[in-house]
């Protein structure tokens, strides 16, 4: 490659995205993250006109707090497109908000990583999303395997080991090996079915209605997997609307409260583990043993998960170093690095 190849692919700013249900990661070309911001955009309808108000931070301040013509919007569900002209918006966004206004002699090259789940249809919905929004080339990487590489595993390696990948839609166990899935089963649960578990019990149990942001900065503060030793543990003030009187109210939640809630999609996950453990190849397993389970993805900083799943699985089970980028980390380095460019994938 000549000298002015290399230069103008390095001034290109090539990317790589973890376009997650929660938060979208970017990663640049040489320079490692540079943005982390909430997938949610703000759409202001002005006589019957549809144009993008506000997007990311911005945009999940007004999240449950928006007039009737403001709708803030999260394009993505389950850790795939739901909303693709909205998705377009914010890749696009995103993109030149990195960029900021220096003008390239190319669109950037984009890695994108996916759920194992996905289908060819909702992989094709990504790939076009972000070829509209001005990539040269669009690439794809499945995130169990991108969350290993962020994680340090030894990916390329004939050793059998297992990740955790606990995001905002979906929670995706994969055991890898040699570049390679050697199996993959995707959850479709995560943070947000947390979140909602929260919300559901306290208007099941305290006729108290509280919004997705509130439910969000509970799991935050108090979450928790296991039952507190003491039986009540934290106690954490919650407000929302009383759906008995209709009016504003103040309550108390104890984190054996919130314990309880989170029981129906923690176990979800710990049976997710357990069929992938049931279906790994014995040589593969003998190696788990010895390299345990690794967390990733924001779910894996909910308190004492890696305890109840160590408990139910009888394996060593570890935290990443920094579980919420490492997704973002290994699409990354799996742009830059030649070791890893055989798992990219087209759409």
């Amino acid at each position: 490659m000549s000298f002015f190849s290399r230069f103008f692919k390095f001034m290109s700013h090539d990317m790589a995205i973890d376009l997650g249900t929660a938060n979208t990661v970017v990663y640049l070309r040489g320079r490692g993250i540079v943005l982390n911001e909430p997938s949610v955009v703000a759409i202001e309808t002005i006589n019957g006109v549809r144009r993008v108000k506000a997007v990311g931070d911005d945009a999940k301040l007004m999240m449950g707090k928006t007039p009737h013509q403001i709708e803030a919007i999260r394009p993505l569900r389950d850790g795939v497109i739901a909303d693709i002209d909205v998705a377009e918006q914010m890749i696009k966004h995103f993109i030149h908000k990195v960029h900021g206004q220096r003008r390239f002699p190319r669109w950037p090259e984009i890695v994108i990583c996916v759920p194992s789940g996905s289908t060819s249809v909702e992989r094709r919905a990504i790939r076009d999303a972000a070829s509209n929004a001005g990539a040269s080339q669009v690439w794809l990487i499945e995130e169990p395997m991108a969350a290993a590489i962020g994680a340090d595993m030894p990916v390329t390696e004939p050793i059998g080991s297992m990740v955790v990948d606990i995001g905002g839609g979906t929670t995706e166990v994969a055991v890898l090996s040699l570049r390679g899935l050697a199996y993959t089963t995707s959850v479709r649960v995560g943070g947000d079915k947390m979140d909602e578990a929260i919300a559901s019990y306290i208007r099941r149990n305290h006729n108290l209605l509280i919004g997705e942001a509130t439910a969000e900065r509970i799991k935050q503060e108090v979450g928790v997997a296991k039952m507190p030793a003491d039986g009540k543990g934290l106690t954490i003030h919650v407000k929302g609307r009383d759906l008995v009187n209709g009016v504003p109210k103040e309550i108390a939640i104890t984190q054996a409260q919130i314990a309880e809630a989170l029981s129906e999609p923690v176990s979800a996950i710990v049976e997710g583990v357990r069929i992938a453990l049931e279906n790994t190849a014995p040589e593969l397993a003998a190696d788990i043993v010895d390299q345990g389970i690794v967390l990733t993805g924001g779910g894996a900083l909910l308190k004492d998960l890696d305890v109840v799943l160590r408990e139910a699985t009888g394996l060593p089970v570890t935290v990443a170093d920094d579980p919420l980028t490492c997704v973002a980390l290994g699409t990354g380095r799996a742009l830059e690095d030649p070791i890893f460019r055989g798992v990219l994938q087209t759409a």
